[in-house]
């Protein structure tokens, strides 16, 4: 009886990320510094680039509601709205990725990026959420060396008056 009159323990900080140090629970929260090895970009310098030629702009977001059907292709529960011209790839922010979506994901990389490991990236999702510097470490790790974050993500551009268009996910096929 006395144990249901004690606190319960917080979530141990050690939870909260691998061993690699990628957030594997409670995403949406306060992100306060890239990932070692990735900028981060601001709403209004990211504005002033030109997606797919200037710099390629890759969304994480999950595909709420939705999911990916035995065939890779993803079901959507609703339509996601991106920054225009961005490459949306869903999961790809998690911690821990289902099985097929890293490779969907560094495949989609490198096709988009023609092999250049110096094509500047930058990554999002949503303000105050974890995905996009999952994702962004991710790319760092794999020697992609002009990766950003923006970490302001969907909100940051709205928030300029930018508009955001559908997006469909990356190639509609994950292995």
């Amino acid at each position: 009886m006395i144990a249901l009159l004690l606190p319960a323990p917080a979530l141990a900080q050690d939870a909260l990320f691998d061993a690699e140090g990628y957030r594997i629970a409670h995403y949406r929260a306060p992100v306060h510094s890239a990932p070692p090895g990735v900028g981060r970009i601001a709403p209004q310098a990211a504005a002033q680039l030109r997606p797919g030629r200037d710099a390629l702009f890759i969304d994480v977001l999950p595909a709420e509601g939705g999911h990916r059907e035995s065939d890779g292709r993803w079901r959507l529960a609703m339509p996601h709205k991106s920054i225009p011209g961005a490459h949306w790839f869903p999961e790809a922010g998690r911690g821990e990725l289902a099985p097929g979506i890293g490779d969907w994901f560094m495949q989609g990389i490198a096709r988009l990026t023609g092999g250049r490991r110096d094509r500047m990236l930058i990554l999002f999702c949503r303000s105050d959420c974890w995905m996009g510097w999952n994702a962004a470490k991710r790319l760092r790790a794999q020697g992609y060396d002009n990766v950003w974050w923006l970490a302001e993500g969907v909100e940051g551009w709205t928030d300029l008056k930018r508009p955001l268009s559908r997006a469909r996910p990356e190639g509609g096929v994950a292995p």
